[in-house]
């Protein structure tokens, strides 16, 4: 890596699923639009020839009509390769196979259990978990071994429970986990704005916000837009459309909500959920919001089926043949995600402030220290300082502190191969209302479901 002037050349980015065709290519994309930095990227996956078909694509960028930063993507396939002499390390995997996901989202409704998404908490979010620590055991200890100063950005769900792993596995690592879920509560915010007070609507950027709690069950103590109060636009707001939904801005699509749960959240605890609704809902009593898929969509939104997913990847893997092949060019258009703004601020080349996950150092005192948290955090020259955000609100400090010590019992499980640990987190989940028996036999069918990645468990 070389300094040189307001830029820095000859930096080295290792990605870990590097043939990913969704979060590879948006990186792809947000670097070869840094004017003020280059280098290389290192891309390692399990799957090799999804590696260098990325590698191929990616060095396509460097003749698209409108690069501005020249990048040398090169796939490896020993992970050692990958990262020695990195500066930075994304993580971005899918623990397990698109099998493995279809048990964990959908053996659960055998057993009238629903899950939005099924990647964070409840059933589906503890197998996956299972799966991940492993893995993130693994590559922690890699980097430590190959380039253990570098920072490390974590992409990967559950994404609390694998930023624990990287910690517990590595304490001295410099790693953070990013989410873009906060950023549409934001987007939410400035519509307010405009809905309610006939404003021009601002960046969701110019909206100042207080971030407290875990990932995907995120809350905003405090929001701002210049001297506008936003807590007292955004209740006029709820009441307003707490029935019908805001939907002036969605997309109809798989992950499309009406923002009714949000508004429902705020309503009984005075602070605003600040994730998706689909996230937001697994976090609460299953017959809250996710009693039946009726329910669901009469709260304003879908359950994701891993069946969507399996097409969606059928025209992704069509995208990159063409995009092989020629028939497409890759036009670099800048995404909403942050991860090359947070390289770009570490590298000392701007200011940012904006909310990652990391060990608890006492940025919200009334939880425990070591846990992961998601708050604030000021990013600099090779330096990242979390926010003191203040105590979680009593109205949610209950289901908070309650989410993270079922998060803390199953990494420990997980690390320890102790599966009657896990279980007792599982059972405990506020999806599983379930008799005891039942919940054994789920949690015994998903496990046996995914068993070829649980062998280290010795099942």
């Amino acid at each position: 890596m070389k300094h040189t002037g307001n830029k820095v050349e000859d930096l080295k980015i290792a990605y870990i699923g590097g043939g990913s065709r969704g979060w590879a290519w948006g990186l792809m994309s947000d670097l070869a639009l840094a004017p003020d930095i280059s280098g290389q990227v290192a891309l390692y996956d399990i799957d090799y020839e999804a590696a260098k078909d990325n590698a191929i694509i990616g060095n396509m960028h460097n003749d698209a009509p409108i690069p501005t930063s020249h990048w040398d993507y090169r796939a490896e396939k020993e992970i050692g390769d990958a990262l020695t002499g990195a500066d930075f390390v994304v993580i971005s995997i899918l623990p397990g196979t698109f099998k493995e996901m279809e048990s964990d989202v959908h053996t659960p409704e055998k057993y009238g259990i629903y899950q939005s998404v099924g990647d964070t908490v409840g059933p589906g979010g503890i197998l996956r978990a299972m799966r991940a620590v492993p893995m993130f055991e693994f590559i922690a200890r890699s980097i430590e071994k190959y380039c253990p100063k570098a920072w490390v950005i974590n992409y990967t769900n559950p994404m609390t429970m694998c930023v624990r792993t990287l910690y517990k596995t590595f304490p001295g690592i410099k790693a953070f986990g990013c989410c873009h879920e906060v950023f549409k509560t934001q987007t939410l915010l400035a519509a307010a704005l405009e809905d309610m007070l006939g404003m021009e609507r601002p960046a969701r950027e110019e909206i100042k916000i207080n971030v407290l709690g875990v990932n995907h069950f995120t809350w905003l103590t405090a929001a701002h837009y210049g001297n506008i109060d936003l807590m007292e636009v955004y209740r006029d707001f709820c009441e307003k459309y707490h029935e019908t939904g805001f939907t002036k801005d969605c997309v109809k699509e798989t992950f499309a909500c009406s923002n009714r749960v949000k508004m429902d959240l705020f309503r009984k605890y005075g602070v605003i959920a600040a994730a998706g609704d689909r996230h937001l809902a697994e976090f609460n009593n299953g017959k809250q919001y996710l009693a039946s898929p009726g329910q669901a969509r009469s709260w304003g939104f879908d359950l994701t089926k891993v069946s969507w997913r399996q097409e969606d990847l059928k025209k992704r893997l069509e995208k990159s043949r063409k995009l092989l092949s020629g028939e497409l060019t890759f036009v670099p258009t800048k995404t909403s995600e942050e991860g090359v703004l947070q390289i770009r601020a570490l590298l000392g080349l701007c200011p940012l402030v904006t909310n990652v996950n990391l060990p608890n150092r006492g940025q919200i005192p009334n939880l425990p220290m070591d846990a992961i948290v998601e708050t604030n955090a000021v990013f600099s020259g090779d330096s990242l300082i979390p926010v003191l955000a203040g105590n979680i609100p009593m109205s949610v400090y209950g289901q908070i502190s309650r989410i993270v010590s079922e998060q803390e019992m199953v990494v420990a499980g997980c690390v320890e191969r102790n599966v009657d640990k896990i279980y007792s987190a599982f059972r405990n989940d506020p999806l599983v209302t379930l008799p005891d028996c039942d919940a054994k036999k789920l949690f015994d069918e998903m496990v046996e479901n995914t068993k070829e990645y649980l062998t280290e468990y010795l099942i």
